[in-house]
């Protein structure tokens, strides 16, 4: 009799274990199927922008020769970045003629490449006061830099409005020392920056 009741609980533990176990597995694959799914589209994401980073590079081999524009892959996406200087004049926001075929070389990329990626356009100055050119703050001027370039890409170039936002961070998030010539030239730019869907997902777009 305790032979019997040793073998029934034995086969009852065994039927439990391998069905809590199996639960177990099952759950553990389901989330390494939605790790995988997760993964591979990062990787997809990923492929997209070092695609458009090496284009972007051809393209643009002259200017970035020239130290007039820089393409790097950061933590917030893909940024090309133009020295202010290359695409306005001292203390205004009309984008130069002799620049828009430098835009139109990263245009060309946003509408192939990455055209379901959205971008964001940062204006950036130095620490210099505003004096002369009748804006109030460097704030406004990095800001309507910005949007003279979101603009020049939805007007002339065709981007969708939708994948564009524009912001003037004036001269509060320097790459470099104001304290030098050089310094403040590089923290006088434009950065056009290419979000990953993780980022945009993440804004609700």
């Amino acid at each position: 009799m305790v032979k019997r009741f040793s073998s029934s609980l034995l086969l009852i533990l065994f039927v439990s274990m391998s069905i809590t176990l199996t639960g177990c597995t099952l759950v553990f694959q389901k989330g390494r199927r939605s790790d995988v799914e997760k993964i591979s589209l990062l990787k997809s994401e990923l492929s997209d922008l070092e695609r458009a980073k090496a284009e972007l590079e051809a393209r643009l081999e002259n200017e970035i020769d020239n130290n007039e524009v820089n393409v790097q892959m950061l933590d917030k996406g893909l940024v090309i970045t133009f020295v202010s200087e290359v695409l306005f004049s001292s203390g205004k926001a009309d984008i130069l003629n002799d620049s828009m075929g430098k835009l139109s070389k990263v245009a060309s990329v946003l509408k192939t490449t990455v055209s379901d990626l959205n971008v964001g356009i940062e204006g950036h100055t130095d620490n210099v006061p505003i004096k002369r050119s009748g804006w109030k703050s460097n704030w406004e001027l990095s800001t309507a830099r910005a949007l003279s370039v979101l603009h020049y890409l939805v007007d002339q170039e065709g981007i969708s409005p939708n994948r564009l936002s524009a912001t003037g961070y004036g001269e509060f998030h320097p790459v470099s020392s104001n304290i030098t010539k050089s310094g403040k030239k590089k923290n006088r730019r434009v950065e056009i920056v290419i979000l990953p869907k993780t980022t945009k997902d993440d804004r609700g777009n």
